[in-house]
């Protein structure tokens, strides 16, 4: 039989990231080959012409999956009835603009869309915020949604997840799809802590540990890390653009995981509402290793933690801290 259509919201439509990501919904890439998709589309209203010309395309591309698409400026019309929502729209920072401007912009932005997903959204509505400041956006988001479970609300560090396993990859010379279990720890941000000191590479005499199989820790403690952190500024510097079919690629593949479930014997990273786990600060949203089965994200237990690491931890987390604090000055 048939399944009923998924409908799934994504902000920010006619942007880059939103270009990328509209067509991967459309085919399957998402939710899997047999899930019928309705896509909502929102812009604000200078980009109305353009987010219509993107609604026409998904028209002429004639995706067998696709059920519908509705394309609109009006957030309540965006957010009735979906079952999933990648927040893509937020304010970019511009040159000159202090941090707390910023901030202030998508605090008002993420409240609105907040309390519309709130009001309009399917009961047990799964969002995943991807505009920046991603953690801190998601963290008002579930303040002006208290109606949807903390659980359903995370934040995008899949990006940086990727760019961890592409970087090992590439420096081991080996298949992208034989590393696993990288962590991204913290914050979407420059101090995150990208770790492999729990990754793999399956290798024709079983899975070895990448430490030992890198064996340069000057590499995998300063190049390795600063370069998953810097990445999305590199790529800014060469495209004159900033990341968008990445973006989009680890957009959907955090949403496939959450639904369809990880891979027995596999983490992978997203930010989520910070329970305790490993010493941090409960009441934050903080990218964590989570496995996925039936729905629910859990936090893996129970991973060794290095006085490295230990500070690492501690420095992405003291940012989120801060960032938390002023948006909540923004508030008031």
């Amino acid at each position: 039989m048939a399944k009923e259509p998924v409908r799934i919201l994504v902000t920010g439509a006619a942007g880059q990231i939103g270009y990328a990501l509209v067509p991967m919904i459309a085919r399957g890439v998402v939710l899997g080959a047999d899930q019928p998709v309705i896509l909502h589309m929102l812009d604000i209203a200078p980009a109305a012409e353009a987010l219509n010309g993107v609604k026409m395309e998904l028209v002429d591309a004639a995706f067998p999956l696709l059920k519908g698409v509705i394309a609109t400026t009006d957030v309540v019309e965006a957010c009735t009835g979906v079952n999933i929502a990648i927040m893509v729209g937020g304010f970019p920072r511009k040159e000159g603009m202090e941090r707390k401007d910023v901030m202030s912009k998508n605090v008002s932005i993420y409240k609105s869309q907040a309390s519309a997903l709130e009001k309009h959204a399917a009961a047990n509505c799964k969002v995943v915020v991807v505009a920046n400041p991603a953690n801190t956006n998601a963290l008002i988001l579930k303040e002006f949604a208290p109606s949807i479970p903390e659980k359903n609300i995370t934040c995008l560090t899949r990006l940086d997840h990727n760019r961890a396993l592409g970087q090992i990859s590439e420096r081991l010379n080996v298949q992208v799809c034989d590393v696993k279990n990288v962590i991204i720890w913290g914050n979407h941000s420059s101090t995150q802590y990208p770790d492999v000191s729990h990754a793999t590479v399956k290798t024709p005499s079983g899975e070895k540990p990448v430490p030992a199989l890198v064996a340069d820790d000057a590499w995998l403690k300063g190049e390795f890390i600063s370069t998953v952190q810097q990445r999305g500024a590199a790529i800014i510097k060469a495209r004159k653009l900033s990341s968008a079919l990445s973006a989009a690629s680890s957009a959907c593949d955090h949403i496939r995981d959450w639904v369809l479930g990880t891979p027995e014997g596999t983490w992978v990273s997203m930010g989520v509402y910070s329970d305790g786990s490993y010493n941090v600060p409960a009441g934050l949203i903080y990218s964590f290793p989570v496995t996925c089965r039936n729905g629910e994200w859990k936090i893996v237990q129970g991973l060794s933690i290095d006085e490295f690491s230990r500070k690492k931890l501690d420095l992405t987390a003291e940012e989120l801290t801060e960032e938390k604090a002023l948006a909540y000055s923004c508030l008031s």
